[in-house]
């Protein structure tokens, strides 16, 4: 799903939620959005960090990698 469309659909559930309350299917959904859109900033956060290089005082270049 399209980035802009899952915030948009996440964002319409929780004011339903707030208004008329959601049905279970809606819950569902609800849950399976946020996961969703928490798996997509998890993963580009990660890209972003792998490709981050750190220069020491000394001068030396060190690549921040994933940590296992």
């Amino acid at each position: 799903m399209e980035f802009e469309h899952l915030i948009k659909r996440i964002n319409e559930l929780s004011r339903k939620s707030k208004t008329d309350g959601l049905s279970p299917e809606e819950k569902e959904e609800q849950t399976k959005l946020r996961n969703e859109y928490r798996a997509l900033v998890i993963g580009n956060l990660s890209s972003q960090l792998d490709g981050l290089k750190i220069q020491h005082p000394d001068g030396t270049i060190t690549d921040v990698k994933k940590r296992s």
